[in-house]
């Protein structure tokens, strides 16, 4: 592991130096900025405050708002597994399978500091109007309990209240976010090892798509759901879509059949381990080519 952790380490080297990285970072914080502007305008109008971890928890707790901070990570992991002049380094000192544990340390680094990143951009966001107490703020009760929410696209649920308190609902979403981003991320890394480069974001790209494509009116089409049998198809969806999976609104919690969040980590957890044995096989008949100071 010793040397695994010396792969990853060196790949880390100019990280934020990297345009990619800057371009990526700036482009969350716009993200960020523009999803929760809904919260915002309700604070402002209202003058009520929220819980520091509330901004987060509405911003990253729908389907398509997590859909479009995974995506940006494409243009983070267009380049992986990182080959450079130093890694015949690393392949003549260790082996392909030590030097791939560390390009997925890399990964799972990058993945963390990331949604890290998002979660302090949401804090910093709505800092001034926010308290640290883990107690939903009259913000949230607005939002659950009156029509506001869901006019709003916030997913501020009465169920989700009952159930937990903020910073244990963040770590929850903190977790599912995560788990998706990483997923997508070992897709990209075993189809660029499989295929070669750029071939990995073609997958992450359908991926991304499955996920959006798999809605209510696509699978009630598909199996003829007529409209008073929706409840089906959410069903459908609850268990299939990846995007459903990493959504922490749409777990049962005691109500329906709906997969629970243990069930989902189990989910994402299978898949990353499917694709990290992908690549685990894929790198033996990888091959390298460098050609001086370029891979």
């Amino acid at each position: 592991m010793r040397q695994a952790f010396a792969v990853a380490r060196f790949n880390f080297r100019g990280f934020f130096k990297n345009p990619k990285v800057i371009l990526t970072l700036l482009f969350g914080v716009a993200l960020c900025y523009l999803l929760s502007g809904r919260v915002m305008e309700v604070i402002e109008a209202y003058g009520t405050p929220v819980q520091l971890a509330e901004p987060f928890l509405w911003t990253f707790g729908d389907p398509y708002s997590i859909l479009l901070s995974s995506v940006l990570l494409l243009l983070l992991f267009s380049d992986i597994p990182m080959v450079s002049s130093i890694t015949p380094y690393y392949l003549y000192r260790t082996t392909k399978g030590k030097w791939l544990a560390g390009q997925i340390l890399y990964v799972a680094g990058i993945v963390f500091l990331y949604t890290g990143f998002l979660f302090g951009t949401t804090v910093f966001l709505c800092g001034r109007h926010s308290y640290l107490g883990d107690q939903w703020s009259e913000t949230a009760a607005m939002l659950a309990y009156s029509k506001l929410g869901e006019e709003l696209g916030v997913p501020s649920t009465v169920k989700v209240m009952e159930s937990i308190t903020p910073y244990g609902c963040m770590l929850q979403i903190f977790g599912l976010l995560f788990l998706y981003a990483l997923t997508l991320s070992f897709i990209v890394l075993a189809g660029n090892l499989v295929s070669g480069k750029n071939r990995g974001m073609v997958l992450g790209f359908l991926f991304s798509l499955y996920g959006l494509l798999l809605n209510r009116d696509v699978v009630s089409a598909v199996f003829g759901f007529r409209e008073y049998e929706g409840y089906r198809a959410n069903l459908l969806i609850g268990w299939l879509s990846p995007l459903s999976h990493a959504t922490y609104g749409k777990h049962s919690f005691g109500y329906d059949h709906l997969p629970t969040l243990w069930e989902s980590r189990f989910v994402f957890s299978g898949l990353i381990l499917l694709f990290a044995g992908w690549s685990a096989r894929a790198i033996k008949r990888y091959s390298f080519h460098f050609l001086g100071e370029k891979s």
